[in-house]
């Protein structure tokens, strides 16, 4: 199978024109008319994953972040991104990444299904025609009434998550929630002018998560990687159907910190 075959599959699930300008996804390292036998799949393209991919002589890399968001002048030696470049070209190995335009069509509803999220709708809309709305996140009912305390354990199962940061009153009964997987605190906003409950994403701020309270909001911060790595099995699942004779193999799901 080509490169571009997989490429193919992979825009028709998630479409590069829904990627907000700013992004960079598609193919960023590497040849479209690569036959690929072996594909890796992570969230994050770092010197772990590419040496991981070697190893089992994977012939493509397909991320969630891509390795270049900025535009690079030299690619050498002297730079961490511009050195990952070159061993992914050494090796022939094709590299493609799948963001926002994933975010939009893939992950939101993929986190919302996780937390059983009902008669649901688009959290932050980015595309609208005659036919439909589309964009970041989503917005309904949860699976019952339950506490901010209830829902923050419903989240850490339902992600596999050892803790969330939670802001609000932990007795507070929700009914509503929103979700956005990844950075999501530009979206406060949506989720309250929404009517959300509670806010499900990742990288909240101090200043953010109090003042989100204050303006009835409550915040569970599952972090950026918390939700996002359900992109790893979700992109298995889809090529094992796509493609039941690639081989895919995938980057464990730890966090890429410690807390001590």
């Amino acid at each position: 199978m080509k490169c571009q075959d997989i490429m193919s599959a992979l825009e028709e699930l998630s479409p590069v024109s829904y990627a907000e300008d700013w992004d960079n996804v598609g193919l960023i390292v590497g040849r479209r008319d690569k036959e690929v036998r072996k594909i890796y799949i992570a969230v994050d393209p770092t010197d772990e994953v590419i040496q991981k991919a070697v190893e089992v002589s994977a012939d493509m890399i397909i991320t969630h972040h891509p390795l270049i968001f900025k535009g690079i002048k030299k690619v050498n030696s002297e730079n961490f991104i511009s050195r990952r470049v070159l061993r992914l070209a050494r090796h022939d190995i094709s590299y493609y990444a799948m963001h926002t335009n994933f975010d939009v069509m893939g992950m939101a509803d993929a986190a919302a299904d996780e937390i059983g999220l009902k008669r649901r709708s688009v959290l932050s809309v980015t595309y609208e025609d005659d036919i439909a709305k589309e964009g970041f996140g989503r917005v309904g009912r949860l699976p019952a009434v339950m506490s901010l305390r209830e829902c923050a354990e419903h989240v850490k199962r339902s992600f596999d998550l050892k803790y969330v940061k939670v802001y609000g009153d932990l007795s507070a009964d929700l009914e509503t929630a929103a979700i956005c997987p990844g950075s999501g605190k530009s979206m406060i906003g949506d989720a309250i002018k929404a009517g959300a409950d509670v806010y499900i994403t990742g990288d909240i701020d101090h200043h953010d998560g109090l003042d989100s309270v204050a303006q009835g909001l409550m915040v569970i911060d599952a972090g950026h990687y918390g939700i996002e790595k359900i992109f790893i099995d979700y992109i298995k699942q889809y090529l094992k159907r796509e493609f039941p004779d690639i081989a895919v193999y995938t980057h464990g799901d730890a966090e890429p910190f410690v807390i001590l």
